[in-house]
């Protein structure tokens, strides 16, 4: 028998019913302001999906949603009975949110670019919804943050620290040990503190954590922020703990056994362990009741400062019109940017450099730096008249974008997953970054990085991106060259005084770096 339509609309009138009146609009607009902010920035959403659910650093953050679902629970009792209103400095910060999306966009960063779009979340709330319910709403929609992967640009500082902390404990345990930047050398072997082993998942899942813990169990700010001091600096002093016990067992089972212990014990009882123990620490200092409500709604209604904010205030459909406009102008602006091309030659050539002569025999240990995207790319190798060697990387890019980043993270000298790790930094060059890496062996070498793009020389990263960040601004095209000189120590003359005879025999190195891009 079919169902009448009267009764088939019940269930739906009383879902209705349960929200009250005043919110349904504002419901309604703000569901459709999100779905279609996520629908025009799928990619970046679908970016942060994938890096959640493929990469085991950012896995913590599928807990996330369901952990903002239940605090926003927690609140809506006492959100229910305030009043949404537009407001129009929501705007200036959804405003803002789209220029870095762009800004991010042209630099090629996707981290800019998906804290734009969680950004754009919580100022199409302010701007829909208003300062009062956002008062309430605070934790939650700050929480929102963690649903953005960031945390590997923390990597090589997480290595560095690692391995100093491993070399403390060694001395302290007695164990004869010398250090080469993130290499150690033992009696029982030689050994890399990896990226892998940097400790940074379980550094930003426990500063997500710590985050909720303080804001669930205390009250006091001095009490949370001491909390979640300890949430950073227990994981990272965990991590050289387990650095060290993983080379302490090497020297009386063997690497290999070391090893599987460090991936069982290590990989996920040990910090569990750790995460206890820091829940222990603070369990007595905890000062919030289990019945504490989580919104002091009295305190909300009656604030004055909230009171002089809510004056700003503007019409839903107005804001609703205004976000439409301004996602419309960056999106429009950025796809404009993002077709130009400069013009770049067909093929480049090796060229002839006075005193020396292209080789053919391979370095020690390979070394590929890694160009992603680039239009053109030369790996040569120079060697002089005594015999001694330079190794030269070039990559010329008509634009850069994701997928094309000549300073992206991974990208040069140190390709990210290679051998090669990073060891310190190396003698001054002139416009130059200089880096010496090392690979198992151990191998040394010294890399001297150098970016062009109209005129300017650099070695700084920062700077290629605002260069490149201001072409796209402008909606001018210029190509961005990279160039990088290297040299393995223990050859007859000194690394940096090989660069230095190579680039005294190809002349001024930005016109050298021209010719070859036939932009001069």
């Amino acid at each position: 028998m079919p169902m009448l339509p009267e009764v088939a609309a019940m269930p739906r009138a009383r879902w209705a019913e349960r929200v009250p009146a005043h919110w349904r609009l504002p419901l309604l607009r703000l569901a459709g302001a999100w779905a279609a902010l996520i629908a025009l920035f799928w990619a970046d959403w679908r970016d942060m999906a994938g890096q959640a659910w493929d990469s085991s650093t950012y896995n913590h953050i599928l807990l996330i949603p369901p952990i903002i679902a239940w605090l926003v629970s927690q609140r809506l009792g006492a959100v229910s009975r305030l009043t949404p209103a537009g407001w129009w400095p929501g705007l200036v910060v959804f405003a803002g949110a789209a220029f870095l999306w762009m800004l991010g966009d042209f630099a090629g960063l996707s981290i800019a670019r998906q804290l734009a779009v969680m950004v754009m979340l919580q100022g199409a709330f302010l701007a829909l919804i208003g300062p009062r319910v956002a008062t309430a709403m605070l934790f939650p929609l700050f929480y929102m943050l963690f649903l953005v992967p960031a945390g590997d640009e923390l990597i090589p500082f997480l290595q560095t620290l690692t391995a100093k902390i491993t070399m403390v404990l060694l001395g302290l345990s007695q164990v004869p040990a010398t250090i080469d930047g993130v290499f150690i050398t033992t009696p029982g072997g030689y050994f890399e503190v990896a990226e892998a082993c940097s400790g940074v998942k379980f550094l930003i899942a426990m500063i997500a954590y710590g985050a909720l813990v303080s804001n669930v169990c205390f009250r006091a700010w001095p009490r949370r922020a001491a909390f979640m001091a300890l949430c950073v600096a227990t994981p990272i002093l965990a991590n050289g703990v387990r650095a060290w016990g993983t080379i302490w067992i090497a020297g009386f089972r063997g690497i290999e056994f070391a090893s599987s212990f460090d991936h069982i014990f290590y990989g996920w009882i040990f910090f569990a362990i750790v995460m206890g123990l820091v829940m222990l620490a603070g369990w007595k200092f905890f000062d919030r009741a289990i019945d504490d409500p989580m919104v002091d709604l009295e305190k909300v209604q009656n604030s004055q400062a909230v009171d002089r904010l809510e004056t700003l205030r503007l019409g839903q459909n107005a804001a609703l019109g205004v976000l439409a406009g301004l996602a419309a102008l960056f999106v429009g602006w950025g796809a404009m940017a993002n077709a130009m091309r400069a013009p770049v030659p067909a093929a480049i050539a090796a060229p002839n450099v006075p005193g020396w002569h292209m080789a053919t025999d391979a370095a020690r240990t390979q070394w590929v730096p890694l160009h992603t995207g680039a239009d053109h790319r030369l790996i040569l190798r120079y060697t002089d008249s005594g015999g001694s060697s330079v190794d030269v990387s070039y990559a010329l890019y008509d634009a850069q974008m994701e997928g094309k980043e000549a300073g992206g993270f991974g990208q040069g000298a140190l390709p990210m997953g290679s051998h090669w790790a990073w060891e310190s930094s190396g003698p001054a060059f002139a416009d130059g970054k200089s880096d010496v890496v090392q690979a198992p062996g151990p191998v040394h070498r010294l890399a001297v990085t150098r970016y062009r793009t109209g005129q300017l020389l650099t070695g700084s990263n920062a700077k290629l991106k605002l260069a490149n960040i201001a072409d796209r601004l402008l909606l001018r095209s210029r190509p961005t060259a990279v160039l990088i000189l290297s040299a393995e120590e223990g050859q007859a003359v000194p690394a940096p005084d090989l660069i230095r005879h190579f680039e005294a025999a190809i002349g001024p190195v930005p016109e050298w770096m021209d010719r070859m891009a036939a932009v001069r």
